[in-house]
């Protein structure tokens, strides 16, 4: 079910030749990564899974030098430091003696952005580190330093014991969709569209992150479309405590669903799971106050076949301008592209541009990647919202899609 975007991520970095594909070979045990004495040898970010007992697979990504130089070099720098923003922990590598500018860079925008990392002098073997440096680094940062060279193989696994630790735990242990609000012998309607844009012969994966999650706590789980969902209520002898929906038929299910069961969706559920549920909700009212030729920018932490029926670029824009009546630009950035970067052909956009920005629910991402990828839209005051919160905010029932997790494992007298 978890595809390598949903593990913990682990971004090494540092200048050119700082031996960061060599500490990738050396913690995977494989030749994943090109080393060369030729500066700027890894050009992207190299993703390589692996195993770390007491945490589980984890994704190593080796990243380009953030001492390149010229106009690619530049592009390189800050590939590398969007790679840092979605990393649940930084190994930083410096040598030579050399702690500068840009180690503290590196460092600087770790702290400020709350991102664990670990100090590692690389390359021990070729020049035995400055005891004074280590202990001014050591006494400024707070941290102790890991003095490494991969030519020992003793020094694998206290470095891998050193990261394991250095890991925040919100980065692998698991967090339940809905233990809190649902239990055992409960029942859940999970409703589940099939039009043009679901894939052929599987179920997308928020429901079946969904469905898990209710087999894990022990609930029934009762999975139709929308268009048998009242015959399945009809048919059941007591009613569900909750229906999860597709956004895209909130409006249909909200009638059909009686007013005293919990009702919500698919998105809002994986919303409220990432960790920016109360920014959705604040910035979501936002809808009232758009103007003709306001510009809405879609987000989707995936990337798929667009369709006649999508819900992010074509259900929900035409949602939006029927609600407010307003002449508006809806323009769509697909995976964990900039937010600022060109949409689907369209010319590059400031932030500032966009007076909305709609989130998919993230179901492909960690929480770590989608905070990182919407901090610069919530500092910069832009509101920003949740395709389900979004939907249920224009259908009327906001409130209503919210009201289930304000009930933790209570039962409502139905």
């Amino acid at each position: 079910m978890k595809g390598n975007e949903l593990k913990p991520h682990i971004g090494i970095f540092g200048r050119r030749n700082y031996g960061k594909s060599s500490l990738v070979n050396y913690l995977t045990g494989q030749q994943i990564a090109i080393v060369s004495d030729l500066a700027g040898t890894t050009t992207d970010p190299v993703k390589k899974t692996m195993e770390i007992g007491g945490v589980g697979p984890v994704v190593w990504i080796d990243t380009a030098g953030i001492d390149d130089e010229g106009t690619v070099g530049r592009q390189r720098i800050d590939r590398s430091l969007d790679m840092l923003a979605q990393a649940d922990l930084a190994l930083i590598l410096f040598t030579n003696n050399r702690f500068e500018a840009e180690e503290v860079m590196l460092v600087d925008t770790c702290r400020k952005r709350g991102i664990p990392y670990v100090l590692i002098y690389s390359q021990a073997d070729r020049l035995k580190p400055d005891p004074a440096l280590i202990e001014r680094i050591e006494h400024d940062y707070e941290t102790s330093i890991f003095v490494l060279t991969v030519k020992d193989p003793s020094l694998r696994e206290p470095l891998t014991a050193r990261i394991r630790q250095a890991l925040p735990e919100t980065a692998y242990v698991h967090r339940s969709l809905l233990g809190d609000v649902v239990g055992a012998g409960d029942t859940v309607v999970m409703v589940t569209p099939i039009d043009s844009s679901a894939p052929e012969g599987r179920m997308i994966l928020p429901q079946v992150q969904v469905l898990r999650d209710l087999l894990d706590n022990h609930a029934r789980a009762i999975v139709c479309r929308e268009t048998e969902l009242a015959d399945t209520l009809s048919a059941m002898k007591q009613p569900p405590r909750l229906v999860v929906t597709d956004s895209q038929v909130y409006d249909m299910v909200a009638k059909l669903v009686p007013d005293q069961v919990f009702l919500t969706s698919f998105s809002v559920v994986l919303a409220r799971a990432k960790g920016l549920f109360d920014e959705y909700v604040k910035g979501t009212p936002a809808i009232d106050r758009l103007q003709d030729g306001d510009r809405v920018l879609m987000l989707e932490s995936c990337t798929h076949n667009v369709t006649c029926e999508d819900i992010g670029r074509v259900k929900l824009p035409r949602l939006l301008a029927r609600y407010t009546g307003k002449e508006l630009h809806c323009e769509a950035v697909a995976g964990l592209s900039p937010i600022t970067g060109p949409a689907d052909g369209q010319p590059s956009r400031a932030l500032t541009d966009y007076a909305l920005i709609i989130q998919c629910g993230g179901c492909v991402v960690t929480a770590k990647q989608l905070a990182a990828r919407l901090a610069p839209a919530i500092e910069a005051g832009i509101p920003v919202s949740n395709y389900g919160l979004a939907i249920a905010y224009m259908n009327g029932i906001f409130e209503r899609s919210m009201r289930i997790f304000s009930n933790p494992k209570s039962r409502l007298n139905v």
